[in-house]
């Protein structure tokens, strides 16, 4: 009886390493898909950014060019 105890005990303590690598793993997955979802926010921002000031330089040289044809 003291084997089977002796297995219990040792499977009961392999499975809750093995519980915790798994878990360690999901949250290594979660962490990189959230510093992925944060680096695509970035490249989206950016790219924002950019087509807000080319819009603002479009608008300006327009305006000019407008302001200049009536006077």
């Amino acid at each position: 009886m003291a084997i089977l105890y002796a297995f219990g005990r040792g499977g009961a303590v392999i499975a809750l390493v093995l519980l915790v690598v798994a878990l360690l793993k999901q949250l290594i997955t979660m962490v990189g898909f959230l510093l992925a979802l944060v680096k695509f926010a970035i490249i989206i921002a950016f790219v924002a950014i950019l087509v807000m000031i080319a819009l603002a330089i479009f608008r300006d040289r327009s305006r000019h060019k407008h302001e200049n044809s009536q006077a």
